[in-house]
Order: C-alpha cells, then structure tokens, then sequence
C-alpha cells in the first residue's frame, strides 16, 4: 500500500473512497466530518438521528456522495467515547476503515488523520497510529495460488490535512508507523511461511539479507561453533533433523555498546515442532510452521530499532532448528550438559523450545545485558490459562515487568503476570540431572513450571519470559490481526525499546 500525506482540503480529495470520523454521542459533527457533512446537504446528521451512524469504536457506515463530491463515497468510522479515546482506539479505528474500503473495493483512499483534531492527539501519534491500524489490517499471508493477485486491495492511501503546520509531524508519524508495522508484517511473513521453504537455513538468510538493508551486525553461527561453545542442549534437539541448525546473532549500536543500555532479546525458532518421538497429535500440526515465532519477532523487532535508529544497543538472539525424528534424534530419558555446565533430563521431546532456549539465555549473558526478554510459543496450557485475550509474563524483576506492562498498555498487546514461587522448582526436580524439560505426564502448574526452567539457565541478569503460544496465531480475526500469523509482540517491544530512557 503507498501512504502519502497531502496538504489540502477532504472536501477536494480524488479519490474512490473518504474517509471520516464520528465520536460516540455527537448529533451535530464538526471539523472535516462536519464539512462533509455539510457538503452532502446534513447526510450524515440525518444518519446519526435515525441511529444509522452511532459513532461507536469501529462501526462504519457508507454514504454516496451523488456527484457532490469528487469522491463517489464517503466512509464514516466511529470513534467510540471521547473521554476514553486513545492511541489504541485511533488503530482500532483505522484497522476497520480500511477493512470497509476494502470491502468496498475502493483502490485510491483519502482519510483525515483519526484523533488529530478534537481527539487531542499529537499529530505524530495521530499519523502512526493511522498507519499502523491501516497496515496490519491489510496484511495478508503468503501464498502460493495459480490465480491472480487480489484487486480489491487498497492500493493508495492519501492522508489529507489542512493545517499545513501539522504536515511534517503527520509525516514523521506515518514513517514511524510504516516502519513498525511493515517489521510486524516481515515477522509474520516468516511464521507463516511453510516449513519446506522456511528451514533454519532460509531463515537465517533473511536475517542476512534484512540486517545487509538496515546496517545491523549480523553472525550465524554453524552446527560446529555451537558444539564448540558446549550448546548441548541446543544441539540435542537439532539432531534430530537433517536441516541443520543456525544462531543468528544480530546487533544493533554495536559499536556502542560501552556507552548504552544493553537489551538482549531471545526467541524460539523451531521451525518446524513434530514433538519428536512425543509426538503430537495429527489436528493442528499443520500449524507448527509458527512455532518460530518468537524468532521472527525477534527479527522484526531488530529491524525496527534499526530503522528508528533507537539509542539503545539492541541484540537479537535466535536459535533456529527443526524437531524430527530420526536415527539421531533426542529420546525421553536422555540427559544433556548445556553450555552453563548444567545437566537437563529430556521427559518430553515436544519441550523443546526451552531447550534451545537455554543455551540461548545462557549466550545472553556474554552482553552484560541490562535486561534479557525471551518470547516464544512455548506451552499449550498458556492457552488454556489465558485463551486469546493475554499472552504470559513471567518475571521477577519489578523494573523489566513495568516496562512491559506499560508497553502492552500502549499497544494493545497485553500481558497478564504469571506466578514465579520457588516451589514451582520442585516439579522439574530429576533424579537424573539437574533438571527436567517436562512435568509430563503430571499436567499441573506446565506455564509456571517452564519459566522456572528458563530461569535455571539463566545468568544473573535481569530477565523475563514472555509466553505468546496463545496470540502468534490468530483464529478468530480481530482489528489489525487478520487469520493467520499475528507477530503479537513486536510492537509491543519496540514500544518498550522506544521507551526505555
């Protein structure tokens, strides 16, 4: 979609569709509603008097301008409660929009910016929260049809101003939004890409090719260099495929890593998740393409900083592997030396993910980090605690929680805090190694219990685990999450990114 932002008048705009807004109990619009309003001859007053046009979060109605206008159609989107609008509501708002225009098969829109005016938004925010709505609603996965291309896709979207002044902010807004949200879409590309194509190999290759664009660091590290750094764990996962596996290191201000805060994101890149010899069960395995999609995050993430040239040393760590069965393939029972020197008995082989996770958050620890996050679609009882409205945050840092929490605040992307009690230690006691992988065939407490087997890895720093199994693949369509891959997370850690100092 070409985003464009013009000086000038709604009234003039060409274009297939406008679009305006409403809030929730207006009777008499003002602004560039109340112009077009106008121009149509009180159409829009009479709509809201017969209860036709409500104003509330997210409803759209369509008006027919018949020749009044250059635009054939108006498209009028409510704006919910002043008192409660925000940033995430203006994303709300502009999410539904481009969903009716494109339902209208309008390809050239023209909007206002949601929020600007009588909403009390900075026009920087109003402009990247109107991109950012706009973008990832319009998203669609890949997908490897003979037919065409789509053509009711919006192709142009022309944000219209009329204060001059406000023009550069607006702008600054909408590159600000485009750059989050296409790093949101580069991410759920990858989760929704097929495991045949979207191997470690492939992956690590657009990571490459990504950090090349937006001047990251970048190293990938091969089966030999793990095996030599005492990635065990790691490793006893990848066995098991004949895809070799990958560590993408990425960096961000790496050379100014002596004078910045140092974060440190992790996540889980199984690009395929069979369960191993635990197998999982036939329904829904067709899905566990996006049981990468903690790396991918991760990628996006990295991009992200980069674009926004944010003034933090940023590191990206993803472990990449697939978890098959072979010959060479993990068992239950076998027990494994990480890279901290600890020892882990596998019970399960679909745990998998926190097994490269370990040696993952063990590497962590060579950056002096400030704060280390993990995130990964690691269990399924996450969504059974939580269904599709939270993902899980695990921490014990008061400080690391509060810049989460007020992330998710910001974006929408929320978070519920998990219990971390010591006792949660005795449940993956072994009798064998230090640790066990799984409680398995014991059911109770699985969330908990695998943070607190991340913890073990982890080396004296500030840290936290973010459980997305439940938000990185969304089934029923909601605003700015389409079916499919969601890439929850991604803007909720830029967000803690840009917020940090």
């Amino acid at each position: 979609m070409h985003i464009e932002v013009k000086s000038g008048n709604i009234l003039e705009a060409e274009a297939d569709l406008l679009i305006v807004n409403l809030f929730e109990g207006v009777t008499r619009p003002g602004g560039a509603t109340g112009a077009v309003d106008s121009a149509l001859d009180g159409h829009i007053r009479q709509l809201i008097a017969l209860g036709d046009c409500s104003g509330k979060l997210g409803d759209t109605t369509l008006l027919y301008t018949l020749g009044k206008l250059p635009a054939p159609r108006v498209l009028v989107v409510g704006l919910g409660e002043a008192s409660e609008f925000d940033g995430l509501r203006a994303r709300v708002a502009a999410a539904k929009a481009i969903r009716a225009a494109k339902q209208a098969k309008a390809r050239r829109v023209a909007t206002i910016a949601h929020g600007a005016g009588i909403g009390g938004m900075h026009p920087i925010e109003a402009g990247q929260a109107l991109v950012e709505g706009s973008l990832l609603e319009s998203y669609e996965m890949p997908a490897a049809r003979s037919g065409g291309e789509d053509s009711s896709r919006v192709e142009t979207l022309t944000l219209v101003e009329f204060n001059g002044d406000n023009i550069p902010l607006l702008e600054a807004g909408v590159q600000v939004g485009r750059i989050i949200a296409e790093s949101a879409m580069f991410a759920r590309d990858l989760a929704a890409t097929p495991s045949n194509i979207a191997t470690p190999t492939y992956v690590a290759n657009e990571a490459a090719a990504m950090a090349e664009e937006t001047g990251l660091d970048i190293r990938i590290m091969e089966w030999d260099e793990m095996e030599a750094l005492g990635m065990n764990i790691l490793l006893a996962v990848a066995k098991g495929s004949d895809e070799p596996p990958k560590f993408v290191i990425l960096e961000h201000n790496q050379a100014r890593a002596e004078e910045l805060p140092t974060i440190v994101l992790v996540g889980k890149g199984v690009t395929f998740d069979t369960g191993g010899y635990s197998l999982k069960r036939t329904e829904g395995m067709w899905k566990m393409k996006y049981d990468m999609s903690g790396a991918a995050n991760v990628l996006g993430i990295l991009r992200a900083a980069a674009l926004l040239d944010l003034p933090l040393h940023v590191v990206g760590l993803t472990p990449l592997v697939e978890n098959m069965i072979n010959g060479h393939a993990q068992k239950p029972g076998d027990v494994y030396k990480g890279m901290t020197g600890k020892t882990m008995e596998v019970i399960s082989t679909d745990a998998e993910g926190r097994m490269i996770l370990a040696d993952a958050l063990a590497y962590a620890g060579r950056f002096n980090p400030d704060a280390v996050i993990d995130q990964a679609t690691l269990t399924g009882a996450i969504s059974v605690a939580l269904g599709e409205q939270a993902a899980g945050l695990f921490t014990e840092e008061e400080g690391v929680k509060a810049r989460l929490l007020a992330a998710a605040e910001a974006t929408g992307e929320r978070l519920w805090p998990m219990p971390m009690y010591d006792e949660y230690n005795e449940y993956i006691k072994s009798d064998f190694a230090d640790v066990k992988n799984s409680t398995s065939p014991d059911r109770f407490a699985g969330v908990s219990t695998s943070a607190k087997f991340l913890q073990h890895f982890t080396e004296d720093y500030p840290w936290a685990h973010l459980d997305i199994a439940n938000m990185s693949w969304t089934n029923k369509a909601r605003p700015m999450y389409p079916k499919g891959a969601a890439a929850f997370g991604v803007r909720l850690l830029v967000q803690m990114l840009r917020d940090w100092q």
